[in-house]
């Protein structure tokens, strides 16, 4: 095995004891100098052994990309898509989160910022699934692409421009505003891509219901299923799920909330069931597990 210098960092797996990781195993760096982090990136554990490059302090995944991939997968479970779209893919998290849970799917992600785009293609070859899955560097605004897909994603930023201080470092200005459109563009870039009867599954902040309504229906798109997510019991909504179909306008399924964390914030029962599905430990390491 060939072995490289990293001046970055690559996080340790701590994990559960007896934990194994489900799913399709990583390619690893094999003999690319490229597949290791370089200073200022770390490689992190994404859902089974699988990995993902981040910039230390930059933009990173999260849980709106967790859940928003785990809600397209419950959409899609009882017929897994062949083609997904993933709108706005930054780094690639919700497009390699789908990569794992769907092996056999082809998935296009859409990122503008070249390097997030080079990020998430160092990704998809760590991971060994780049000969599936490719990023089109472009605007989704504008992106056109030759392909109609099963599902079609996107973790839109919740902020317009000027309503708030946005961050000094460049890299997470776009994922927090709206650099390039909102939640309205999303849906009118999903409508050109969906395949009929295809899903588009996004999310939204926790104050933009009347919005995302609204950017649905002009976009000739119907929500069909929306959820909201809290991070603690007895705190206020963090943000929406939300679930989109090209048919005819129709009283949502409104279901209930998504709690992350219970009232001694430890991970609820739904949250540790939606991590196993997706490829994660249901419970964090404790230091049993690691003795000194």
């Amino acid at each position: 095995m060939v072995r490289f210098v990293t001046t970055g960092t690559v996080r340790p797996a701590r994990r559960p004891a007896g934990w194994r990781a489900p799913g399709p195993p990583p390619a690893g760096p094999g003999d690319d100098p490229t597949l290791v982090p370089a200073a200022g990136e770390d490689l992190c554990l994404l859902a089974g052994d699988w990995r993902i490059f981040q910039h230390v302090g930059g933009h990173r995944w999260s849980l709106d990309d967790l859940v928003t991939a785990w809600m397209a997968a419950d959409e899609v479970a009882a017929s897994p898509p062949a083609r997904v779209a993933d709108l706005g893919c930054g780094i690639g998290t919700v497009l390699m989160l789908l990569a794992w849970r769907f092996p056999t799917a082809r998935l296009t992600g859409i990122e503008a910022e070249a390097e997030k785009v080079a990020l998430a293609r160092r990704s998809l070859r760590w991971n060994g699934c780049a000969e599936r899955c490719v990023v089109h560097e472009g605007d989704l605004r504008e992106t056109s692409l030759d392909a109609r897909f099963d599902l079609v994603t996107g973790t839109p930023p919740y902020l317009p421009r000027g309503t708030a201080t946005e961050p000094s470092r460049p890299d997470r200005g776009p994922w927090h505003f709206e650099h390039r459109g909102g939640i309205e563009d999303y849906c009118r870039a999903a409508v050109r891509l969906l395949a009929p009867g295809a899903p588009l599954v996004v999310c939204a902040g926790s104050v933009q219901e009347a919005r995302v309504d609204s950017a649905a229906r002009d976009a000739g798109l119907s929500v069909v299923r929306r959820r909201d997510v809290v991070p603690r019991e007895g705190k206020g909504t963090l943000f929406g799920l939300y679930v989109m179909r090209t048919a005819p306008a129709a009283i949502p399924i409104i279901e209930p909330p998504l709690v992350v964390r219970d009232a001694r914030g430890a991970w609820t029962d739904e949250f540790r069931a939606i991590r196993r599905a997706m490829g994660m430990p249901d419970r964090p390491p404790s230091r049993m597990d690691f003795p000194d």
